[in-house]
């Protein structure tokens, strides 16, 4: 033991009783697990640091959650933390952040195979930052546990882990003024999954392969920016029943996607993702299906976004009023727009729209908008729609003419969007460039493994 002038640094070897010297530690003390295996679980109920040297393991031999946290200012750093209990109801998990451990701080460990990641379960100010979480594989998802779960802990901040497997990357339920930033997600089924949480950022994160991108529900007054979502399967952002959002400098980038067997069945949400069938092992149809879905959601603001590749580039439905979509990006995806309504949308604002990639128009006075509006949709669309049988007459000379006729005389056109001023060039944005891949979190999670063996 070094005793400093308030604080202690506590080294405990392997086999070392590890729950009765952090009973007996100060506040302050910093408790220093030598490399090896430690016998779990433990509980932090003063406000300590737990920390480990490289390739210390932390192990709950399957018993509940692996740390328990409910001391204010404690910290759990730099361990290899496995064998949390497999009880939903108890919310086992790797790290337990209590509603006492305000201010709690879990930063750089590997936290692998435990039911939960990291369950902030009412931690005011906990921040969770910079640890690889990869959770357990297979099975139903809705008997897995999310990487990180956040319920009811204002100002939590969850920061740079990379996260895999399970069932949603980061889920926040009736919470506020939180942030989510700069995490990756691979192999999970929503990356970040958000409901009833207001006044919160999301900002520079990567989802990779998972079944949804962005998933945000029942929540009001967020920062959506600079995140990106790479060849999800469903949708890259999906709002329902979220308002007045500012939705800013985002990419959707889609393209061709095989059958996975890392993502489980997803038996939940069937009504909202709506997915295809497809046989094992072949590429099928491009993702995500939809780069945006918006189901009644209302006054949100989306611009310099990108959303390029997908089946659908926005849908639009479910009587969604008073949302400001100007200045994005509209590139390659099958069908720009989806939308099932009456009324007539201008997606313009003050002389500028957004950039469409099939849009045929001409600039002649050079000002950077297209002479002629653009329509991303007719007649024969919302016909396809409501009767999808009617595909097989999309080539006929009948419906080849009402196409020119429409084109000839706008006022055959049926209420839906409108973009009066439709860019000529594709305006920039801010989302990082960077995807996690499944080498680099494979090679990250061995080279730590063999550190972990004593």
């Amino acid at each position: 033991m070094t005793s400093g002038a308030q604080a202690a640094t506590i080294a405990v070897e392997p086999g070392t009783p590890l729950q009765g010297v952090l009973d007996a530690a100060a506040p302050g003390d910093v408790v220093v697990l030598k490399t090896g295996r430690h016998r779990g679980p433990v509980r932090l109920a003063v406000p300590l640091t737990l920390r480990g040297e490289d390739g210390a393991v932390l192990d709950g031999d399957h018993d509940g959650s692996v740390v328990t946290v409910t001391a204010v200012d404690a910290a759990v750093e730099s361990l290899i933390i496995v064998g949390s209990g497999s009880s939903l109801d108890t919310m086992d998990s790797g790290v337990f952040l209590a509603r006492t451990a305000a201010r709690a701080r879990v930063a750089g460990n590997r936290i692998e195979g435990n039911l939960f990641g990291v369950y902030v379960h009412g931690a005011e100010g906990a921040a969770v930052e910079r640890n690889a979480i990869l959770g357990r594989r297979g099975g139903r998802t809705s008997e897995a546990g999310n990487g990180v779960s956040v319920w009811n802990a204002p100002g939590a901040r969850i920061v740079g882990n990379d996260i895999r497997f399970g069932r949603d990357g980061v889920f926040v339920i009736s919470s506020r003024n939180n942030i989510f930033a700069d995490n990756r997600f691979q192999d999970v089924r929503f990356a970040v999954h958000y409901m009833y949480t207001n006044d919160s950022t999301v900002a520079g994160n990567v989802s990779a392969g998972n079944h949804v991108g962005f998933a945000v529900m029942y929540s009001s007054r967020l920062k959506i920016t600079g995140n990106r979502s790479e060849r999800d399967r469903d949708h890259g952002f999906l709002f329902n029943y979220a308002n007045n959002a500012t939705v800013a400098g985002n990419v959707v980038l889609g393209g061709p996607i095989a059958a996975s067997t890392e993502i489980a069945v997803d038996d939940q949400h069937a009504a909202l993702l709506d997915r295809a069938r497809e046989n094992s092992g072949m590429v099928r149809r491009a993702g995500p299906e939809k780069c945006v879905f918006i189901y009644n959601a209302n006054a949100n603001r989306f611009t310099g976004n990108r959303f390029e590749g997908c089946e659908i580039g926005i849908h639009f439905t479910a009587g969604s009023e008073k949302n400001e979509i100007v200045g994005n990006a509209f590139v390659r995806n099958r069908h720009q727009v989806k939308y099932v309504g009456t009324r007539s949308l201008d997606w313009s604002k003050d002389g500028r729209g957004n950039f469409w990639s099939d849009n045929p128009g001409f600039d002649l006075d050079g000002d950077g908008v297209a002479d002629t509006a653009y329509r991303p949709n007719d007649i024969i669309d919302k016909v396809l729609w409501t009767a999808p049988a009617a595909k097989i007459l999309v080539a006929s000379p009948a419906v080849q003419m009402l196409r020119w006729a429409q084109a000839q005389f706008p006022a055959l056109y049926p209420g839906g969007v409108v973009d009066s001023h439709p860019l000529m060039a594709a305006p920039t944005t801010t989302a990082t460039t960077r995807t996690t891949t499944t080498s680099e979190t494979s090679e990250t999670s061995e080279t730590k493994g063999r550190r972990a063996r004593p």
